[in-house]
């Protein structure tokens, strides 16, 4: 392990010379290094659940038609973003931990630096939709359906992919312009915009600035949006006649809730600690980044499979179990 350790701090001194290195080095969570081994093992854990219940849940509502509503159709988009984001770090975590192999090519790291950001957005996109969902469906009932259709999911959806696409795009040019003349060293578990930027050797402020004004018109945006729906639901819920049937229309609502704040909550506690957490311990940040792309594809099934009873009673039918819970 030490003999490994010395033969990357001697490539990475090699290197400094090296404008553009045609490999940067992960080293995994600066200061938790004695832990790898055990967090990786919790890790992987987490990843197998988040592949197992997204796939799941996935299949269940591709398969009865019945659940082709607008609400999981989004739901189905959303796993499939939560299934490519965790999928792409992953797999490289665990052979760094595992293996110390923490080479990485310069252009798998800009593609990794592309998949994380550009499916984090279109992940907060599809909150945004699904938020539309409930406000439709509860405001405006009766044309529920006539204004969801599916020409118009499938068209919301392109619309979400095209954004993350187009705005995450130029992220990977703009860091392969970049000189990395410093170190080719990245104190993270996987490759993202600021984790290169803060490596590189030249006048960042305008990259930041576009990756902080990017983030702001697509997270920043959806979050207020979101907020703004969630303001009418309430107050159309609170003008309904009985309060049976208020606390039946809020708990459509509740799962889309947690899921929403258990995402933006990780998205933007790593967000900011990574741009103006200058005092917060690097495996702080770094550990919380990791949470962030593993955690809400694990929960975010697991709320939905449990909360939402067709959901659960479909997924007990497929597994033969004798008859849905209550």
């Amino acid at each position: 392990m030490k003999r490994h350790l010395n033969h990357l701090r001697l490539m990475s001194a090699y290197n400094k010379t090296d404008m553009h290195p045609s490999t940067f080095i992960l080293i995994g969570i600066p200061g938790l290094e004695a832990a790898h081994i055990w967090i990786s093992i919790l890790f992987c854990v987490v990843y197998l659940l988040a592949l197992v219940g997204n796939c799941s849940l996935l299949f269940i509502i591709k398969t009865d038609p019945s659940l082709h509503e607008p609400m999981y159709l989004f739901l189905c988009m959303l796993y499939v973003a939560d299934l490519i984001v965790c999928t792409t770090t992953m797999p490289k975590l665990l052979s760094l931990f595992w293996f110390q192999d923490g080479e990485i090519p310069f252009e798998a790291c800009l593609t990794q630096v592309f998949m994380i950001h550009s499916f984090s957005t279109m992940e907060s996109g599809f909150f945004l939709a699904m938020a539309f969902d409930r406000y439709v469906a509860i405001c405006n009932p009766l044309r529920h359906s006539a204004i969801l259709t599916h020409t118009v999911i499938g068209g919301m959806g392109l619309a979400i992919v095209l954004r993350g696409t187009v705005l995450l795009g130029p992220h990977p040019f703009l860091l392969r312009w970049l000189p990395y003349c410093k170190t080719n060293i990245i104190s993270h578990t996987y490759c993202e915009f600021m984790a290169l930027i803060k490596i590189a050797c030249a006048e960042t402020r305008i990259r930041r600035a576009y990756s902080l004004i990017v983030a702001f018109l697509t997270g920043g945006v959806d979050f207020i949006l979101i907020i703004c729906s969630y303001v009418f639901i309430v107050d159309t819920v609170f003008h309904l006649p009985s309060k049976d049937a208020r606390l039946k229309t809020l708990g459509t609502c509740v799962s889309h809730v947690s899921v929403i704040l258990v995402s933006y909550t990780l998205a933007f506690f790593s967000f900011l600690t990574h741009r103006f957490g200058q005092h917060v311990a690097p495996h702080v940040h770094i550990f919380v980044a990791n949470i962030y792309v593993l955690v809400p594809p694990m929960v975010n099934p697991i709320i939905y499979g449990v909360r939402t009873r067709r959901i659960r009673d479909r997924f007990l039918k497929v597994f033969c179990f004798p008859k849905p819970l209550n």
